[in-house]
């Protein structure tokens, strides 16, 4: 048939085109022009510097370690009165920096004064009796020793005259009658009796001043006693001088006052607290995960960065590390003897001493969010 017949021209044409493809596929393609060399050595240092930051990432990523729970840290000490008083003087204002000594509230003192002088008074009036005492002390020494001497020869003396008083008693009774008087017998009997009286008086007044050594230790006591009450009104006497000067309240230390509680005219409390002093000295407490102390000990180095001034480079040390997490110490520690026990990474707070870095002209305040890395070695 004639449509299903090839013709050789169509076949030459096929041919040909055929050849064609074959030999475009063949041909070689043009070879690309060479990276200009300075090129090549940008890749080559490029390649470098990365492969040594790779390997000291790898070598330095586990020799430090860091933590955003950490904070500034310091001294605030409590400012308060030893005196009770309305404040007649107040010196500072919030945020001034104060010295050691310097006087920051003044108390009247009115009512100090008086009582100094009252106690001033009976200091010298024990003082008086004192040595009223001390002088009776001395004289009983000598005169109850001889008191009683006095008494032993008047006892002597006494019993001498009864003997004689009985003998002429005897004579008057034994004699006869017609040689002596009723009124002669009466009187020797009187002269007995009243002899016998005396010694007897004696008797007991030589007993009254037998005692000597506790006459003397009762004189003895009452020095002693007054002795005492000299040393208490001493005692008031300082008080009184200790109140008066507690009028003027004075700085601790040097440092910033803060959290000022207190006007001038105010009535104030024994032990309230007027304001803070904030010590020049600055820490910073750094709570690191217990996984983080494996190789930290004091004395490492310490880059420090703070949130509120970027600026500031801070380097440090390690100071210490707290004996105990800050679970340990709260007011309710974790009871873990239940049967639902879940472990939780603990923290445990280290300190952090400033080396350098700060500016004398910018305090810290106390709590600022700090980052510190430690230099494990």
């Amino acid at each position: 048939m004639a449509c299903g017949r090839r013709t050789p021209a169509r076949d030459w044409e096929q041919l040909d085109m055929s050849t064609t493809e074959t030999k475009e596929e063949a041909a070689p393609a043009p070879a690309r022009r060479p990276l200009p060399r300075k090129t090549r050595v940008a890749l080559s240092l490029a390649a470098i510097a990365l492969l040594v930051s790779g390997v000291a990432y790898a070598v330095m990523s586990g020799r430090d370690v860091s933590t955003d729970d950490a904070y500034t840290d310091g001294r605030a000490i409590v400012v308060a009165p030893h005196v009770a008083g309305y404040v007649s003087d107040l010196d500072v204002t919030d945020n001034q920096f104060v010295h050691q000594g310097q006087v920051l509230v003044r108390i009247q003192c009115s009512d100090y004064l008086a009582a100094r002088e009252h106690a001033q008074g009976a200091l010298q009036s024990a003082q008086g009796q004192l040595a009223v005492a001390q002088a009776d002390l001395e004289l009983a020494k000598i005169t109850y020793p001889a008191k009683y001497a006095a008494t032993k020869a008047a006892l002597t003396t006494e019993r001498a005259n009864l003997f004689k008083a009985q003998s002429e008693f005897i004579r008057q009774h034994d004699i006869p009658k017609e040689a002596t008087t009723s009124h002669d017998i009466d009187f020797a009997t009187a002269s007995r009796n009243a002899a016998e009286g005396d010694v007897a008086q004696a008797e007991a007044e030589s007993r009254m001043a037998k005692p000597v050594d506790l006459d003397i230790a009762q004189a003895q006591a009452h020095v002693e006693q007054l002795q005492g009450a000299v040393k208490g009104a001493q005692g008031d006497l300082d008080q009184a001088r200790l109140n008066v000067g507690w009028c003027d309240v004075t700085a601790p230390q040097d440092g910033w006052i803060t959290k000022r509680g207190v006007e001038k005219g105010d009535y104030v409390q024994v032990g309230q607290q007027l304001f803070a002093i904030v010590s020049p000295q600055v820490w910073v407490t750094a709570n690191f995960k217990e996984t983080q102390l494996t190789h930290m000990h004091p004395g490492q180095h310490v880059s420090i960065a703070i949130d509120a001034y970027p600026n500031l480079e801070l380097k440090g040390h390690v100071d210490s590390i707290q004996a105990g997490s800050g679970g340990k110490f709260t007011a309710f520690p974790a009871e873990n003897a239940t049967g639902n026990f879940v472990k939780i990474v603990q923290r445990v707070p280290v300190k952090i001493v400033i080396d350098s870095g700060l500016n004398p002209k910018q305090p810290l305040p106390l709590n600022l969010s700090v980052e510190p890395t430690v230099e494990l070695q």
